[in-house]
């Protein structure tokens, strides 16, 4: 019992996109961690600006 040639393209075919769409997933979680360290990093340099703009606000109402 052989089975036709396309038979085996096929299931290659199927490894492979089952790879790629493995590999992609992982490189898609990479650059979106990136993306939200990133912005992480902005919010909390505006937290810490809106602090020290909130800190020098009060010691100003209290001088």
């Amino acid at each position: 019992m052989s089975l036709p040639i396309w038979i085996y393209f096929v299931i290659a075919g199927i490894f492979v996109s089952a790879f790629m769409a493995v590999k992609t997933a992982r490189e898609d979680r990479e650059v979106e961690q990136e993306w939200i360290e990133k912005e992480g990093e902005v919010f909390m340099k505006r937290m810490e600006e809106e602090k020290e703009r909130r800190k020098e606000v009060n010691e100003a109402e209290n001088a």
